[in-house]
């Protein structure tokens, strides 16, 4: 059995409302607890979560969302530490996590020959496929922050930034496909090179928005308050998980794509 959902429309909904839930609840708690104490409950949670994923050896909704929900929180943490722990630029940041991501991919597709989630079948390539999902949530949150901070974008412009290069990556996809396909060449953007890419910049473009609703006006937000954002995000995810483990709509079976 496939370890990871079928990619469909719903799946980037619930991703990018994971990620701004990531982001909205990673600073409401490190807010209202210790920093160091949330930082610690954080990499717990998302220790349990993975190790519960990684047992059932399948994918069930409510499970993989966890962990994906667990990620973001994590991730956004482990992120913020090197910013305000630690001092480091954003943009060094950015790039030290585009390297790291780089090494993953590299290792993962010397070791599996493939770095397709429509392959994710075995322990390993499951272990793959979350150090990746890790990374590619530390990189958004830096980037996402760069350029919102560093280069002083702001909240909202940086959403609308994310939301237009995902737009441009799968306008890129579909049109080199057709082209390379009316003339008979395979020269074009593919599938996993899209998914992935998409796959990161969706964690900058949820945690944009989720800023932007969350924090006060004088930082460029609606000031609607990270507390009562995370709020609504969890019931919008659950109802929409709920519906996938009802109708079963993401679930495919398993077959190998190198």
């Amino acid at each position: 059995m496939r370890r990871v959902p079928k990619v469909t429309a719903l799946f980037w909904i619930i991703k990018v409302l994971t990620t701004a839930l990531g982001e909205s609840a990673s600073d409401y708690l490190v807010h209202v607890v210790n920093p160091m104490i949330a930082v610690g409950f954080g990499a717990v949670g998302f220790g349990v979560a993975l190790i519960w994923q990684l047992s059932i050896q399948r994918y069930i909704p409510w499970i993989y969302w966890f962990v994906v929900a667990m990620v973001a929180v994590f991730g956004t943490m482990a992120a913020d530490v090197l910013h305000i722990g630690f001092g480091i630029s954003y943009l060094n940041s950015t790039i030290s996590f585009a390297v790291a991501l780089v090494a993953v991919f590299s290792l993962w597709y010397a070791v599996e020959k493939t770095l397709s989630i429509h392959s994710i079948y075995t322990s390993r390539r499951e272990i793959f496929y979350w150090i990746a999902v890790v990374t590619t949530f530390a990189l958004g949150t830096s980037a996402g922050d760069m350029t919102a901070s560093t280069m002083k974008l702001g909240y909202l412009t940086s959403g609308i930034l994310f939301a237009v290069l995902i737009g441009a990556v799968a306008i890129a996809y579909r049109v080199t496909r057709t082209i390379s396909v009316s003339t008979y060449r395979r020269e074009y953007l593919d599938a996993v090179v899209a998914f992935w890419l998409a796959y990161i910049l969706t964690r900058p473009l949820g945690a944009s928005f989720a800023d932007w609703m969350g924090k006060e006006p004088r930082f460029g937000g609606l000031g609607w308050g990270d507390g009562l954002v995370s709020v609504a995000l969890t019931l919008i995810i659950l109802s929409l998980i709920a519906y996938l483990a009802r109708t079963r709509v993401d679930i495919e079976k398993a077959e190998p794509a190198f």
